[in-house]
């Protein structure tokens, strides 16, 4: 079976929309950079000289020897890790394949959500037909699980709109986007899975990768980053 992987989701973007500020670093140390990234700027570059602009370049070039340990959609803003070593980038790594890290990330969705918790568990994988689109495939698909909670309920340009914390277990691609669409509540301004025709309602996706723990490389205790949502 063909997996869809995150490089292979750069490459298939077509980069109709640019950043319109640069990253900016919200914290260093010896180990590791924290780094709010903005919408429409790739995590890591794609194929092709138009594609190479992203948060990994952007940061290499302040910081020679920084290492990629995570990912985010090249249409989602916030919170960014990179480790300033292969050390570093060793050890978070395997957080991240333990699922030892957390994180937490803001979405304002089309519609009233009634105020609740829940667990959305649908397996997904790449749609090679309509890449770089994700679909549910309980036969094919690797396990996805979101955590949903209703933070509150908002008007949107004047549409019903409805506030979401949404915290991934696992951490597939464009999970949390296809997991508030199979609720029935898609991600404002999301190009991918919203009806074409509501699509005009925000410039940019409204999600954002708002909080990130893990345990430090070289102190092995908890740190938190945190990057506000602008909604």
């Amino acid at each position: 079976m063909h997996q869809c992987h995150e490089r292979e989701i750069a490459r298939q973007i077509k980069l109709s929309k640019r950043p319109t500020r640069d990253i900016e670093i919200l914290y260093e140390d010896a180990d590791i950079i924290a780094v709010d990234k903005p919408a429409w700027l790739l995590s890591v570059p794609g194929r092709g000289v138009d594609k190479l602009d992203s948060v990994a370049y952007r940061v290499q070039q302040r910081y020679p020897g920084a290492e990629v340990v995570h990912r985010l959609d090249w249409a989602t803003s916030g919170l960014m890790i990179m480790a300033r070593n292969k050390t570093a980038q060793r050890h978070i790594n395997k957080q991240f394949e333990a699922r030892l890290t957390q994180k937490r990330y803001i979405a304002i969705v089309y519609g009233l959500v009634e105020p609740s918790e829940q667990t959305v568990e649908l397996p997904l994988r790449c749609d090679w037909d309509n890449r770089p689109r994700q679909i549910v495939d309980f036969e094919q698909g690797k396990p996805a699980t979101t955590i949903i909670k209703v933070d509150k309920p908002i008007d949107y340009q004047g549409q019903p709109a409805t506030r979401l914390i949404l915290t991934p277990i696992t951490g597939r691609s464009h999970q949390l986007r296809v997991h508030c669409q199979q609720i029935g509540h898609f991600i404002i301004g999301d190009e991918l899975y919203s009806p074409e025709s509501l699509r005009h309602l925000s410039p940019r996706l409204l999600l954002h990768a708002e909080w990130l723990q893990l345990m430090h490389p070289s102190t092995d205790k908890p740190i938190e980053f945190i990057c506000a949502s602008p909604f």
